[in-house]
């Protein structure tokens, strides 16, 4: 029974999910998570449930609909309106069963529901939502970030097949992912935005080369991908030829909501601890009316922005698209994300630049201020993102861009 699709559809009253959700909880999460988070909510719940216990448990999650209960049933979800999915996620809130396959829930998914055709739904929906193809994301290059429009690697058409050449750079966990999300040059003759075709491209093909980039916190997350003649069918192709962008955009919205926490993949916070236990730090090493006073003020923002999310994953799960508003939480998250790291490392004192052997505590609170100080750069800059609000949220003018309507062979590149 633990393994078996909840009862609930479009047509379930709220109530009724509430109940089959919590009845869902009673059987299939095991009882000692249960027991421990009622006794210290997430730190007692990772003492008893590593990861790799989680993951061997996640099937029972994914059979149930529970992880992407907005997508259709042949999709791996349950088909649920959005009242019903606000009440699931309110229910499971408390257990912190973490989506796995983020990228795949909240890029890929959002992507392939927008501009994927139904045969690319079928087939590639139902895996990601049980964990068993991650996916990555090939878009920037090592000339083309911030401009990732301008974009040079080559997508050239060979019949009924496509060849790609190139290189992308911060790929994040491409070197574990089975299917990237690639954007390639399809012409070179019209403006940078119109020539831009949108692929499927699977990581162990020939041609395919991934090298881990390694991080000043020591793993190796992110990753350079050389694509060196890489063929693929057209049948990998997403959107139409030429109009990468459009389909581009919907995974960019993603990528910002979920960095920003709004996503399905339920990535809250990219390095570091959150200001909840912030504040149990700060009773805890005495009552300092200054501190107190930086944390309450960070707190207050981070409630702001989780109502923010929380209306945002409401606008998705009633089917509208992601638009540019999505910038406006991935910037707020990013900037405070990093204030609350270096709140820790006030608390923390010199200790945090000399700490003893065995200091796993202060040793987790250095990595996460420097895991952090990516926030600012990944799933695009906050300048980018300021941009972004500026001109297609407010309203604002362009910035001045001379090579805008030039062929993409006359703009220059580094």
């Amino acid at each position: 029974m633990s393994a078996a699709r909840v009862a609930i559809d479009e047509g379930t009253p709220v109530d009724d999910a509430r109940a089959a959700v919590r009845g869902w909880v009673e059987t299939a999460v095991p009882r000692d998570w249960r027991d421990a988070v009622a006794r210290g909510g997430l730190v007692e719940l990772r003492r008893v449930r590593p990861r790799a216990v989680y993951e061997q448990w996640y099937p029972t999650f994914a059979a149930s609909g529970l992880v992407a209960p907005t997508w259709a049933p042949e999709y791996g979800g349950l088909g649920v309106s959005n009242a019903v999915a606000r009440v699931i996620d309110d229910v499971l809130a408390p257990h912190h069963l973490g989506r796995l396959n983020p990228l795949g829930l909240s890029l890929a998914g959002p992507t392939l529901l927008a501009w994927g055709s139904e045969d690319q739904r079928r087939r590639y929906l139902p895996p990601i939502v049980r964990n068993e193809e991650r996916w990555c994301q090939l878009f920037s290059e090592p000339g083309a970030g911030s401009d990732l429009a301008s974009l040079a690697t080559k997508a050239e058409r060979d019949g009924d097949e496509w060849v790609l050449t190139g290189q992308k750079v911060w790929s994040t966990w491409a070197h574990e992912s089975q299917f990237a999300l690639t954007l390639a040059r399809s012409n070179p003759d019209v403006p940078k935005r119109e020539g831009i075709t949108y692929f499927i491209v699977p990581v162990d093909a020939a041609g395919v080369s991934v090298r881990p980039l390694r991080q000043m916190t020591g793993e190796a997350d992110f990753n350079e991908v050389f694509l060196d003649g890489v063929r693929i069918s057209d049948g990998m192709r997403i959107g139409s030829v030429d109009e990468g962008w459009k389909v581009a955009n919907a995974t960019l919205s993603g990528e910002r909501q979920m960095i920003s926490g709004t996503g399905a993949g339920g990535v809250d916070r990219i390095g570091g601890r959150s200001v909840e236990r912030l504040v149990a730090r700060l009773r805890e090493s005495g009552d300092d009316p200054v501190a107190r006073q930086r944390i309450m003020g960070l707190y207050a923002t981070e409630r702001a922005l989780a109502w923010t999310n929380a209306r945002a994953r409401d606008a998705r799960k009633a089917g509208r698209p992601p638009g540019p508003e999505s910038s406006i939480g991935k910037l707020l998250a990013a900037e405070l994300n990093q204030a609350i790291q270096e709140e820790w490392l006030r608390l923390c004192g010199p200790t945090a630049m000399a700490r003893g052997d065995g200091d796993d505590d202060t040793g987790a609170v250095v990595h996460g201020f420097l895991r952090s100080r990516a926030n600012t750069i990944e799933g695009g800059t906050s300048e980018v993102q300021r941009n972004v609000i500026g001109e297609r949220v407010l309203g604002l003018p362009r910035e001045p861009d001379q090579f805008r309507d030039a062929p993409w062979r006359d703009v220059p590149r580094s």
